[in-house]
């Protein structure tokens, strides 16, 4: 079946005969870039409909985000090109089998019987049926449950992968869209951004640690809610905006839930990543389906807005589009989008039904009452799809929301006229697009319309579609989970029976840091092997691993900005001092420690299961000698901090650290070409004014001379013609002048004369050209010598960092892992960590 692209979706319907034409309803789908609106009650064949447009959109290779609060879309999956009657079976319902007196088999006979009459009546076929399977990936997501596929949270609380600086306005609307659905969870409803406490401190945390790169997860956020890394909110004292306390009740709030069994599943699964759910690593497109109908209603919140969020900032990254790039499709908006309230869904919904279609996104919203979607909403629905409505009231509510939309330009006779005749499966295609409303018939769905589907069946389902964490990849613990660093080579035999115990090595429990002492834990990121090369270790056979053991260290580390507007610079650096055994007075050299530098993103979150902990000791143990070694550290980091930077100030160069000397003079060799060359240009234009000055009067002295020798040719001439007629005179009877014969040789004598200057004044001219070019040439060289030595002329300026620019960014304890081995006899620790 051949639809150019568009939209297969029913047939044209005469509401006056209240039959069916031959005519065929198509819709093109860059319609949807302006959204839809899908309203009927229940029974008038919206999931029908519905199950319609996404089976096109796949057919057409657009992707699909698919919000599911019931379950209804979870029929899209339901994909039986062979129409057997066992495809049927799992999916029949034994109910209502049972209400009719059928067996299982019967009512699957019936179900693939109904499905195959119906398709054939529509004009789709087996051929059809098989590419729609096969047109994109379909799989069912479970958030906050692992019945499919789980959903993991994590990766809307770490930074977005855009420079903060160009897109703060986007980042500060996804921080308020993500902190208000934190707090939406914790019971905060309805709150107002600008005037909750709870609201400005977390978007806060959030735009301080988003604004330099770094991930927050939801521990470090109940963490840095006890002790935010700033002192100031607005022109507050921080306690004075919100007292220690008061934050204290905060974090123990977002910390019940963290510490709820039931959270675990919102924490592991298929990051909520929009390109990964929009496409395959293949480049197939997608549909994923949200399964929610297991969530209460806050968490159900919660997630819609953390989805919505990710779907604006992929979408504000993409280029614009005019076509139909993908689908956000919601079933049953009530309470997302209400014309009154605010919950936290409201917003980032209406920034995307306003924004979508320049980025080629379109939202399918679906409800039974338009009054449940805001008028600001209604207004951006381009297209609506209205069924069949229960009573008479519901229909003017529909009416009014719409003329609402059309801001007066509706014929509310002709649409009450035309809603009143809709039956089931027939609704009035209204679209801006098309001058006038369209009633039609929905086509047979090519998947089966099983009803909603419960919690039980997705796995099935799932495993039905080929569905799984990582669609195109390997099994979830083939890839999320990797190999224990205790798990190592043959080298290495298990602990003999004698091991020591956990008090010959350490405690199984961690010891407790000071109060407002930050803690760490520092990645097991070395096998035993690998720990015993850096540390130039053999390990032989009869090596023994006796356990791993966290050790703690002082770790201090400072982002240090360098910020010179006038050369150039803005350099960011890394201090970091990792102290293994502080002196217990509190007395540190801070430059006789120098580390590797420590990804926070690296950072543990939990310690490694079995491990042991060594005993925590002075000056670690002490929370005021710790704070005093963070005011030491960050004076110690600002008073010894100082890069170079390369000047060339006549060529007004300048470079930090960040570029290698090579670079630099390459920059210098640029800007002196750029400098020579325009004085080049300078003096050759001069010495050429000169040259052709010259070149033009030698022109005309050797026009000149040519004027000059023509003139004496004709001047010898006349005085040889004058001394014929005088001598034939004297023989003849006229006689002439012998005056006349003078006058003509003084004639030839100054014509002569006139030659003789021309030639010596070409002769000159000439001799002038050679002298110019010369100088042109020695000008032109003293340039080039000139602009060499000022490439040359490089003088290196020490440049300090202001106070406020030196921040510190870990300081507090740290578990450093050992690894604790025998080797022939002796207890070696080799150190788990290293830089990467």
């Amino acid at each position: 079946m051949e639809t150019d692209g568009k939209f297969y979706l029913g047939r044209v319907h005469d509401p006056d005969k209240g039959e069916d034409s031959d005519q065929n309803l198509y819709y093109d789908p860059g319609d949807l870039t302006t959204h839809a609106l899908v309203v009927g009650m229940t029974g008038s064949g919206k999931t029908g409909l519905c199950i319609d447009m996404l089976e096109e959109a796949a057919l057409n290779g657009i992707p699909a985000l698919m919000i599911d609060p019931k379950g209804d879309i979870t029929n899209e999956l339901l994909h039986f090109p062979d129409l057997a009657p066992q495809d049927f079976q799992p999916w029949v319902n034994a109910d209502e089998a049972r209400r009719e007196g059928k067996s299982i088999e019967q009512a699957a006979q019936d179900a693939a019987e109904l499905w195959r009459n119906g398709l054939e009546k529509w004009g789709i076929g087996s051929e059809r049926l098989r590419t729609l399977k096969d047109a994109a990936q379909f799989a069912v997501y479970t958030p906050g449950s692992d019945a499919g596929i789980p959903v993991s949270i994590l990766t809307s609380l770490e930074s977005p992968d855009l420079p903060w600086e160009e897109n703060r306005e986007l980042l500060v609307e996804k921080i308020s869209s993500t902190v208000t659905a934190v707090l939406g969870l914790v019971g905060l409803q309805d709150i107002d951004p600008v005037r909750s406490r709870e609201h400005i401190l977390l978007s806060n945390i959030f735009e301080s640690a988003w604004s330099q790169g770094k991930d927050l997860d939801l521990s470090e956020l109940i963490l840095q809610t006890q002790n935010p890394p700033f002192e100031k909110l607005g022109v507050f004292d921080l306690n004075t905006f919100f007292p220690e306390k008061d934050r204290f009740e905060l974090a123990m709030l977002l910390n019940n839930i963290l510490a709820a069994p039931s959270f675990q599943s919102w924490i592991e699964g298929q990051p909520l990543d929009i390109p990964s759910l929009l496409f395959t690593p293949e480049g197939l497109p997608q549909h994923s389906i949200f399964y929610i109908a297991h969530l209460p209603d806050d968490e159900r919140m919660f997630f819609i807005t953390l989805l919505y969020s990710a779907v604006e900032t992929w979408m504000r990254t993409q280029k614009g589009s005019t076509s139909l790039r993908t689908i956000i499709y919601f079933d049953e908006i009530y309470g997302y989008v209400p014309p009154v309230k605010n919950p936290p869904s409201k917003e980032v919904m209406m920034r995307i039904l306003k924004q979508g279609r320049a980025f080629g996104v379109g939202q399918v919203l679906v409800t039974q009452n338009p009054a449940d979607l805001d008028y600001k909403g209604l207004t951006n629905a381009g297209t609506w799809f209205i069924g069949k409505l229960q009573a008479d009231q519901d229909k003017q509510r529909l009416l009014d929301g719409l003329e609402s939309a059309l801001e007066g330009g509706l014929d509310r006779g002709e649409y009450d006229r035309l809603i009143s005749t809709l039956g089931k499966r027939v609704f009035l295609l209204h679209n801006v697009h098309e001058k006038h409303p369209q009633p039609f018939r929905t086509r047979w769905a090519m998947n089966y319309l099983a009803g909603p589907l419960t919690r039980a069946q997705i796995p099935k389902l799932n495993q039905l579609a080929g569905a799984a964490l990582g669609v195109g990849e390997a099994e979830p613990q083939a890839t999320q989970t990797p190999p224990s660093p205790e798990v190592e080579e043959a080298v290495v035999a298990a602990p003999p029976p004698d091991a020591p115990t956990m008090d010959e090595l350490g405690s199984a429990t961690r010891p407790a840091v000071p109060s407002r002492v930050d803690e760490y834990i520092l990645p097991n990121n070395l096998t035993i092997s690998q720990a015993a090369k850096l540390a130039d270790r053999s390990l032989s056979p009869e090596t023994q691993s006796l356990g791993l053991l966290y050790r703690p260290v002082l770790l201090a580390q400072a982002d240090i900005r360098y910020l010179q507007r006038k050369y150039d610079l803005d350099y960011d650096e890394r201090r970091t001092v990792m102290v293994m055994e502080p002196d217990r007075r509190g007395m540190v050299r801070w430059e006789d420690f120098p580390a590797a530098s420590v990804d926070p993103r690296q950072l543990e979150r939990q310690s490694a299961p079995r491990a042991y902990f060594a005993a925590l000791e002075a000056p670690l143990t002490d929370g005021t000698i710790m704070r005093s070694l963070k005011s030491d550290f960050q004076d110690w980091a600002y008073q010894t901090s100082e890069v170079i930077v390369r000047a060339n100030e006549s060529l007004e160069v300048y470079a930090g650290p960040q570029v290698s000397q090579a670079e630099f003079r390459k920059l210098c060799s640029e800007a002196a070409r750029e400098k020579r060359d325009a004085e080049v240009d300078k003096v050759t234009d001069s010495y050429d004014k000169k040259i052709d000055r010259l070149k033009d009067k030698l022109e005309r002295e050797v026009w000149e001379l040519k004027e000059d020798e023509t003139e004496l040719s004709q001047r010898k001439m006349e005085e040889w013609g004058t001394h014929a007629e005088t001598l034939l005179g004297l023989f003849g009877k006229r006689r002439r002048s012998v005056s006349s014969s003078l006058s003509k040789r003084r004639m030839t004598s100054q014509a002569k004369a006139d030659v003789e200057e021309s030639l010596d004044a070409i002769e000159d001219y000439k001799r002038d050209l050679a002298d110019l070019d010369k100088e042109k040439a020695e000008a032109l060289e003293e340039v080039e010598r000139k602009w060499s030595d000022i490439v040359e002329d490089v003088t290196e300026i020490p440049i300090a960092p202001y106070k406020k620019d030196v921040l510190v960014d870990l300081f507090g304890v740290a578990w450093m892992p050992y690894h604790v081995v025998e080797i022939e006899g002796r207890r070696i620790e080799l150190p788990g960590y290293g830089a990467e």
